[in-house]
């Protein structure tokens, strides 16, 4: 699904990702786990084509197989959910029409944009499916952040993607909003979908995600299954600083140790 090798980004004048390289097959499930700056965010720009790399000749960047994939494709291959698309709308945006916008790749709708029935049932059903139908006129600006979270995940998938792709997925999310959109990408694990999410907190990282990546300055530090990865020790150096971990029921925790 992707495969990255030795790829070089830039925002602005600072290299965000150093000689960067990551494989994720069709149907797996991985974490990114880094501090603030590690360039999990700029990994994900790279995926949607919103960064490119540094040409250089022992690097590409090709998903589903091809560099040159049509960002259409993308777009009916892959959804993202984000906090910085979750900023872009306007806060008079309807809930409708923060889905309907996902058949566009747009931010919001727009006159020249004119949905089809067939889309304006498809976005309906979704609204129905993560417990918004109630809101299908309300203004963005007046649901919660949790809310509006669900809507961006409807968004991503209006196309039926194969894969969802999540940066941050409880940022900003009170404890009870948190564990209903953590539940929601357990619900499509369970349907088979491949899922990848970029995160700097352990505990988003649910039980189902198979394989976790440690990235730090903009490098991949560590690979490999999950309960090889998260120990203390990595996570410790990761972050710099002496900390403890637990795992129960699959859910792993983490925290200060003393010292």
């Amino acid at each position: 699904m992707i495969d990255i090798a030795n790829a070089t980004v830039y925002r602005q004048q600072t290299r965000a990702l150093d000689r960067f390289s990551l494989s994720i097959e069709c149907g797996e499930r991985v974490a990114i786990l880094g501090p603030n700056g590690a360039g999990k965010s700029t990994l994900l720009k790279l995926i949607s084509r919103e960064l490119y790399p540094v040409v250089q000749a022992d690097s590409h960047v090709r998903l589903f197989g091809s560099e040159t994939v049509h960002l259409w494709q993308l777009r009916s291959r892959i959804g993202f959910v984000s906090q910085e698309l979750q900023e872009d709308y306007t806060p008079y945006t309807q809930a409708l029409d923060v889905i309907l916008s996902g058949f566009f790749g747009a931010v919001g709708t727009h006159d020249h944009l004119q949905p089809t029935p067939e889309q304006i049932t498809r976005a309906r059903q979704l609204l129905a499916q993560l417990g918004m139908g109630a809101h299908e006129q309300t203004m963005f600006q007046r649901l919660s952040t949790g809310q509006q979270r669900r809507l961006l995940l409807a968004r991503a998938l209006v196309h039926e993607p194969q894969a969802l792709i999540f940066d941050e997925p409880a940022s900003g999310l009170d404890m009870g909003a948190a564990a209903a959109m953590l539940e929601l990408l357990r619900g499509f694990c369970r349907e088979q979908r491949s899922i990848m999410i970029a995160t700097h907190h352990v505990d988003e990282i649910i039980p189902e995600i198979e394989r976790v990546v440690l990235i730090q300055n903009g490098r991949v530090v560590a690979d490999g299954p999950k309960a090889e990865i998260l120990t203390a020790e990595r996570l410790s150096a990761l972050y710099g600083t002496p900390l403890t971990l637990r795992q129960e029921d699959g859910w792993y925790r983490c925290w200060h140790a003393r010292v």
